[in-house]
């Protein structure tokens, strides 16, 4: 039932309430609603950790001590904004491979799949730019090596880096605009998120058969709703796990040091989430080729509706498809693995094979596959 006085009811009633939803659906498609708390909690404890924080290089740091130690409750803040992110990157990281395993991006599902890569590339900028912020070593150096890639861009290259630094080194300049940005940043994630959530609520959810129909669909209150609030409760008691009991776990202990210009830290590494893209970067012997393998990394996931060619959808019927989509995911652990080791052999080696497979499972493997599996069913 529509009532027509009041639109914001109207748009959470066909969205929330009465949004028409494959009955077979299952913990898997928990994650997108799961991502979207998380984007929530980023931005809460963000615009209270902003109330505190000082960007400038000589009190960054001391702002980050005070927030953890004179605040009240400034440490569960930070603890919840720090590991939140890393919480974030896991649900969308999961959210992605259940979409590449069950289709999610086949037409006419592939503006909402385009859409969805637009957001992780956002995610990525805005994680960057926050781990600066602390102003400790890792902080400091991971700013510059990053930032320093973009002079690989042949002719504008060092102009466009003086740009993003402010003057001529990482320095206060840089940490001002850094904050404004990743205090900006959040809100684009969400009106892009808001983009994605209605376009994919225009074509409708996918399902593990990978079958569109407009039979056997239910209403998602109360049936989904619950299954939401399920997985919103597993997700709490791990998520509080790591903020009570391991809350520096996935963090990097020189940053637990500020930031000294003077003295570079023996090993540079990004954020854990980071390290596959950062081992593809590594692997490549050639500045300005790393730079471009990196993002392509990211960008390829756009071509998968079109490199797609096959009429089935869902991995649960493609097992030659499966099994090469398993050794994806044990590429993307290993290419993780790769990123935090030092850049020596044989790890260079490694990564570099790694890297190779990666392309190619896009490249090469996707429309071959498909193409396969559909000779050797209708032989």
């Amino acid at each position: 039932m529509r009532i027509l006085k009041y639109p914001v009811l109207n748009l959470a009633n066909d969205h929330l309430i009465s949004y028409p939803t494959p009955i077979n659906i299952h913990y898997a498609w928990n994650f997108g609603f799961l991502s979207a708390i998380c984007l929530i909690i980023q931005i809460l404890t963000g615009i209270f950790l902003a109330m505190h924080y000082t960007p400038h290089i000589e009190l960054a740091f001391a702002s980050v001590e005070h927030i953890m130690r004179d605040v009240n409750y400034g440490w569960l803040l930070r603890y919840i904004h720090a590991n939140g992110a890393s919480m974030f990157f896991v649900i969308v990281y999961v959210h992605i491979c259940r979409g590449i395993y069950f289709g999610s991006y086949v037409k006419p599902k592939q503006l909402v799949w385009v859409v969805g890569v637009l957001i992780l590339l956002l995610m990525i900028i805005t994680a960057f730019i926050g781990y600066v912020l602390p102003w400790g070593q890792m902080s400091l150096w991971g700013a510059t090596v990053i930032t320093n890639l973009v002079s690989a861009v042949p002719l504008v290259g060092n102009a466009i880096v003086a740009w993003l630094w402010g003057g001529f080194s990482v320095d206060n300049a840089t940490l001002n605009r850094f904050f404004s940005l990743h205090y900006l940043l959040p809100f684009v994630i969400a009106g892009v998120s808001l983009l994605h959530i209605t376009l994919l609520h225009q074509e409708g959810s996918n399902n593990p058969l990978g079958i569109e129909t407009k039979v056997d669909k239910i209403s998602m209150f109360p049936y989904f709703i619950i299954k939401d609030v399920l997985g919103l409760i597993l997700f709490f008691i791990l998520f509080c796990l790591f903020i009570y009991f391991y809350p520096n776990i996935l963090g990097h202990s020189d940053n637990y040091i500020e930031a000294n210009p003077m003295v570079t830290p023996a090993h540079i590494v990004p954020e854990w989430y980071f390290l596959p893209f950062y081992a593809i970067l590594r692997s490549i012997p050639h500045k300005l080729g790393g730079v471009i393998a990196m993002l392509a990394s990211i960008l390829i996931l756009t071509t998968l509706p079109w490199t797609h060619s096959t009429e089935i959808r869902s991995s649960r019927f493609r097992p030659i498809y499966k099994f090469f989509y398993g050794i994806l995911l044990s590429c993307c652990v290993l290419l993780g693995w790769i990123g935090g080791m030092p850049v020596e052999d044989p790890y260079i080696l490694i990564g570099q094979l790694l890297s190779i497979f990666y392309f190619l499972f896009f490249i090469f493997f996707i429309p071959i596959l498909g193409q396969l599996e559909k000779y050797l069913l209708f032989k």
